[in-house]
């Protein structure tokens, strides 16, 4: 009977391919534990920004104060929609479990025009409290207030520039080990936002108005 032997340059190609997939893998753990990394500094940096509003959250140097000026029925709204596209991009990932492409960047994109509508109805609220004369340099309570919301306003900006650009790399390389890690990625990201927003809601809003 014969035997198949193998040649050195098989050898070699066999070695080689099994290297570059495990190189492949190494660097995509790597990125997962670099955005780890990244949610864990976010966890401080809101962390401090809540820490610090609770501190400042009634030094309002005699000028209006939260209860004032804040109106919930706008801002139950933004929650809605906020938590939301929380689900919405849930729904995105099991149709990327699926291999639906299509339904994929649909829920995306849905998940997209939910978070531009919070930011939509954030800023006309920002212009509405500025009108009112409530600014940043108010008072220590309002440059906490701004501060804090701003930096969850811009995270979820950010999200929406990633969201849109991973969509249209779904649709020039479709549902790809890369691209599902980065559809992963983007919805822990985005549930995170939903979680912090939860405690904007709480802390900042619904004491505000107490």
């Amino acid at each position: 009977m014969a035997h198949a032997v193998s040649t050195p340059a098989e050898a070699h190609g066999a070695g080689h391919g099994g290297g570059h997939h495990d190189e492949h893998h190494d660097q995509e753990s790597m990125k997962m534990f670099g955005f780890w990394l990244f949610l864990i500094t976010d966890v401080i940096l809101f962390g401090t920004l809540f820490a610090t509003y609770v501190v400042l959250r009634l030094n309002t140097d005699g000028g209006p104060t939260g209860a004032e000026l804040l109106e919930m029925n706008g801002i139950i709204i933004s929650t809605f929609i906020l938590l939301t596209s929380s689900f919405t991009s849930g729904i995105a990932v099991l149709e990327m479990n699926k291999g639906n492409k299509r339904g994929l960047i649909f829920w995306l994109a849905i998940t997209a025009l939910l978070g531009a509508s919070f930011i939509f109805l954030e800023v006309n609220e920002f212009m509405h409290l500025v009108h009112e004369g409530a600014t940043i340099g108010t008072s220590a309570y309002w440059s906490a207030f701004f501060v804090l919301v701003g930096t969850h306003g811009l995270h979820v900006s950010v999200g929406l520039v990633w969201m849109i650009a991973l969509m249209l790399q779904l649709g020039r390389r479709g549902i790809t080990p890369v691209t599902k890690r980065k559809v992963g990625i983007i919805s822990l990201y985005w549930h995170f936002l939903d979680v912090v927003w939860i405690f904007v809601f709480t802390i900042v809003y619904l004491m505000g108005v107490m």
